[in-house]
């Protein structure tokens, strides 16, 4: 048993966090202690707290690891998952992109070599500013695809 610092409530280690340099092995402050002051802490910093968790989601090891996680069974599941749930969610922008893949396909539709905007030549995506006119497309690279559709909303 031990007593929690923050809520003066004695309480099971099983209550409290592992922590190698404590003398006992665990937290001064119980799990429900420790929560409550990190979710006061994000809402109180929420823009920092955003931006630690971009530059976080881009380390080479954490990239690394989320690609060797998706070539695993559980990996390929929690995709499939979550593509069925996105295609639930937005049943025009999934048709609008069946329809221009279909028509590039079929060579109804040509994709260019390079970015409608900045010209660049890595990765060309097909934008719709309006998801109900799917053959309505500008090319444009990931870079302005992503600043688009930061900055804009499409038609649904």
């Amino acid at each position: 048993m031990k007593v929690c610092l923050d809520c003066n409530v004695e309480k099971s280690f099983l209550e409290f966090y592992k922590h190698s340099k404590m003398k006992d092995g665990h937290l001064n402050k119980c799990k429900s202690c420790v929560k409550k002051r990190v979710t006061i802490y994000r809402e109180k910093n929420i823009e920092n707290v955003k931006k630690y968790d971009q530059q976080r989601a881009i380390l080479p090891h954490r990239v690394k690891a989320r690609k060797m996680y998706f070539q695993t069974e559980a990996g390929k599941l929690s995709r499939k998952k979550s593509m069925i749930k996105y295609h639930a969610i937005y049943p025009i922008k999934r048709a609008a992109h069946l329809i221009t893949s279909n028509a590039i396909r079929d060579k109804k539709l040509e994709k260019p070599l390079s970015c409608s905007k900045c010209n660049l030549t890595t990765k060309i995506e097909a934008h719709h500013d309006d998801y109900t006119k799917a053959l309505e497309v500008r090319w444009l690279c990931n870079l302005c695809h992503n600043l688009w559709h930061k900055n804009n909303k499409p038609i649904y």
